[in-house]
């Protein structure tokens, strides 16, 4: 009796499908009785034997995909799982999502948001995208292996459609290396007509802009201190940082190149983009296509 006492008072299973879900489990797994699981859990055992509607069924249904895309996704939001579920053809709205986020306990850690100085004249005007493979940007980004050696990471993206069209992953990435990068997508899309690029060695070296001059790609640089003149790549790379550096451990090179292309592809295909109204950049891309 006492030890019951004591497994009562750890806390409380607030709704009747939680007792009911706790009762389950009790019974499958510590083959306790459903008397005794009812009098644990404080579920009277009239609505534990009552049958499920079928309206509680979907909802069963539906908190399982919640936490399953929750788990799967530890760094998502109520949010973008409301947009995935959407994309899935799930008929809900967000507060019924946000609902049951609430009541399953998930909850996404927030990042720190660093405070950068922007212009007081609101800076220049910059060059916007008007179509695909208008204009491509580019940057990088820095981790490690587990043996503390470099990984450094070229991403470049299509700023009008948010399709990540490259991850390049090395110990270094110079300015051939770089080019090698661009020819290999050249032989996918089509050639950019700018490439957006911050002032760094690998892309300020003559043999990128001889590359561009030949190629009738022009560069489009941002000034020193102001990435938020580059804000597709930035905000992709803030993406990549949170939902994928930060989580994975690399034990060798050609595991983050593995780990990198999967979560590009996944990123492109199946990942909902906020300012793309849910949908996902391969989505956007295909129906400018089929317009």
């Amino acid at each position: 009796m006492r030890r019951e006492a004591h497994l009562r008072c750890d806390g409380k299973l607030l709704s009747p499908e939680r007792r009911r879900r706790a009762v389950v489990v009790l019974h499958d797994r510590f083959r306790v009785s459903q008397r005794r699981a009812c009098r644990l859990t404080g579920q009277h055992r009239n609505t534990q034997r009552r049958p499920v509607p079928l309206a509680d069924i979907e909802e069963q249904k539906l908190r399982r995909r919640i936490r399953e895309l929750a788990r799967r996704h530890g760094r998502w939001g109520r949010r973008l799982v409301y947009r995935r579920l959407r994309l899935d053809g799930w008929s809900v709205n967000h507060k019924r999502v946000q609902r049951i986020w609430r009541e399953e306990g998930l909850q996404r850690p927030l990042p720190r948001r660093r405070k950068r100085s922007r212009p007081t004249g609101g800076g220049r005007e910059i060059l916007r995208a008007e179509y695909p493979h208008h204009v491509w940007a580019i940057d990088f980004q820095f981790d490690q292996t587990m043996d503390g050696r470099t990984l450094k990471f070229l991403n470049v993206i299509d700023e009008y459609s948010r399709v990540c069209l490259a991850i390049r992953v090395g110990r270094r990435c110079r300015a051939f290396e770089v080019i090698d990068t661009i020819e290999e997508l050249l032989k996918l899309y089509p050639a950019p007509t700018h490439l957006r690029m911050d002032n760094g060695p690998e892309f300020i070296a003559h043999a990128l802009q001889e590359w561009c001059t030949g190629n009738g790609s022009a560069t489009a640089y941002i000034p020193p201190g102001s990435p938020w003149e580059n804000p597709f790549v930035e905000s992709f790379n803030g993406r990549f940082r949170d939902e994928f550096l930060n989580i994975e451990l690399f034990g060798s090179l050609q595991e983050a190149k593995l780990l990198a292309e999967q979560h590009r592809i996944e990123y492109n295909v199946y990942r909902p983009h906020s300012a793309l109204q849910g949908r996902t950049p391969l989505e956007v891309l295909q129906q400018w296509k089929a317009a």
